[in-house]
């Protein structure tokens, strides 16, 4: 496979998927008021979209290999094309939490191919290129906020943003067919390597990827948590503006941006096992920072630690899986996105389901709770990985 177009693909495409992700968080409060959603169906929509990214890791994980993955992935590029301009003429609810879990589906698909790609083709420095990969995602959802603030000028309207990025979304997936067929032009008769169904019964049964899942289950608790509910908590909750509580979230991804931009340089000169620890601490100092800082520069400050503690932590843990075991690389990545993704409707759905209750300021306690937990697995997971290179 020729790795420029292919690589080209990927990281655009994570970078479509990260700004994707946090629409919804930013979007959420216009959203709401105009589909007239309770906090409770706020909750549900962002857990049944992590159904949809369980769902999209174990079909990925399992059977994605038995295809060839440049159509496949054009073709899953365009299947959320369709599903995007489906969500943008919406005027119920009802119908956003079955497309949801859709877009969760074949966004996940998609997360597991790019992350087997990248690391198969570029063995000699994985965790250069795992960490550039997600990069990408989190340029995605640095750039969200900024986004919507552009086209708000334009029109004040939740449904434009979608619309646009649905129009970049089918561009790329243009691109992506063509590079196939032209690929598969310069393979014509050449033998294809044997297509298998993967297994995921062998590995999770394993201690070092059994941490691995709680690492990330902890991971998407408070990436995602804190994505999708830090504007609403601002606003709704602390007071301020909407735009300025797109922009203190905008310090989260930028250290998210910074993190997974710099670790591997970091790592000529710390370990992996004491990498892992480090971001894990700095992710949970940030997080408390959060609820124990409640002004502009205390939130804004805690949401660049955590994203520098956060960002590079999981293309970190997940890249160490694959030196362990690289010829799983769709169910190790299978395996993650499912963890990532209980972590993300468990924390999204109890803060929904908490702040019908208490207010929302309370309600957010969850995602330092959620800090709690990654730490100890992340710990965890750091000694395996050391046993392992002993």
């Amino acid at each position: 496979m020729s790795r420029l177009p292919a690589t080209i693909v990927i990281f655009a495409g994570f970078f479509l998927i990260g700004k994707l992700f946090l629409l919804w968080g930013i979007l959420l409060p216009d959203i709401a008021a105009d589909l007239q959603m309770s906090e409770v169906v706020s909750g549900a929509l962002f857990s049944l979209f992590s159904v949809g990214m369980m769902l999209g890791a174990v079909i990925g994980g399992k059977y994605a290999s038995r295809f060839e993955y440049m159509p496949l992935l054009a073709t899953l590029f365009s299947m959320n094309t369709a599903l995007l301009l489906l969500v943008s003429v919406l005027t119920a609810w009802q119908w956003f939490l079955v497309l949801a879990v859709l877009i969760g589906v074949v966004s996940s698909t998609i997360f597991t191919i790019g992350h087997t790609l990248i690391a198969r083709m570029y063995a000699e420095k994985r965790f250069t290129m795992m960490g550039l990969m997600d990069f990408m995602f989190s340029l995605g959802t640095f750039a969200a906020s900024f986004f919507v603030t552009l086209l708000y000028i334009v029109d004040h309207n939740w449904r434009l943003p979608i619309q646009v990025l649905a129009g970049v979304m089918i561009v790329l997936s243009c691109y992506a067919f063509i590079a196939a067929r032209s690929q598969a032009k310069v393979l014509k008769g050449q033998p294809k390597a044997p297509k298998k169904t993967l297994a995921f019964g062998v590995i999770i049964k394993q201690p070092v990827f059994i941490f691995l899942t709680l690492l990330t289950f902890g991971y998407g608790a408070v990436e995602f948590g804190n994505a999708n509910w830090f504007v609403s908590y601002a606003q709704n909750g602390l007071g301020f503006t909407g735009e300025q509580s797109r922009n203190l979230l905008a310090f989260f991804t930028a250290g998210m941006v910074i993190s997974r931009l710099t670790f591997p340089f970091l790592l000529r000169f710390v370990s992996v096992h004491r990498m892992i620890v480090i971001m894990a601490t700095a992710s949970l100092a940030g997080v408390f920072a959060l609820k124990l800082m409640p002004s502009f520069y205390g939130i804004g400050a805690g949401n660049l630690m955590l994203g520098l503690g956060l960002g590079g932590l999981f293309p970190l843990a997940l890249s160490a899986a694959m030196n362990i075991d690289s010829d799983n690389g769709p169910v190790l990545s299978g395996i993650s996105i499912i963890g990532n993704s209980t972590g993300v409707q468990v924390a999204s759905f109890s803060t929904g389901l908490w702040a019908n209750f208490v207010p929302l300021t309370t309600a957010f306690w969850v995602i330092p709770l959620g800090g709690c937990v990654l730490w100890l697995a992340s710990y965890g997971y750091s000694r395996k990985i050391k046993y392992h290179r002993s």
